[in-house]
């Protein structure tokens, strides 16, 4: 789940950063959530449900 939200993230990202660019300070905060995220999710690891 956080994986798929983390390349999404990560997709929009460069979607905005060099196709469309769209402002700059929402491009560089789709970085940051991505990059918590992963971060997150490193740290947790998995865990069963």
């Amino acid at each position: 789940m956080l994986w798929t939200i983390f390349v999404i993230l990560l997709v929009l990202w460069l979607l905005g950063a060099f196709i469309v660019p769209f402002g700059g300070s929402l491009i560089h905060i789709l970085l940051v959530i991505a990059v918590i995220v992963l971060i997150y999710n490193l740290v947790t690891g998995r865990r069963g449900i």
